[in-house]
């Protein structure tokens, strides 16, 4: 059946603007989590890349973690994964809904 299909697309566009494959996602075994890498995988779960589920399994991280990535992107961008600058911007944002 056409509905049980999972159609994905081959490229997804990355958080610099360029074509991002499942190839250029980082490693399943990436232990240092740049803001690059961070936002790619991100990126390629926004596109349809790859699964939340997936990206959970492959890169061994908790739900909470991801989606913490993703509420950080679409608050603040990339500068938002930074970690040290996670309080800053989770102060500005709560600043930001209080107004």
């Amino acid at each position: 059946m056409i509905e049980n299909q999972k159609i994905r697309p081959a490229q997804v566009i990355g958080p610099l603007g360029e074509p991002l494959t499942i190839e250029d996602l980082p490693p399943s075994n990436t232990t240092r989590w740049v803001v690059r890498r961070k936002a790619e995988v991100v990126a390629a779960v926004n596109g349809g890349l790859l699964t939340i589920d997936e990206v959970c399994e492959r890169y061994q991280l908790t739900l909470e973690e991801f989606a913490s990535w993703q509420r950080a992107v679409d608050r603040s961008g990339m500068q938002g994964l930074r970690v040290t600058r996670i309080q800053h911007y989770r102060d500005l944002y709560e600043r930001q809904q209080k107004y």
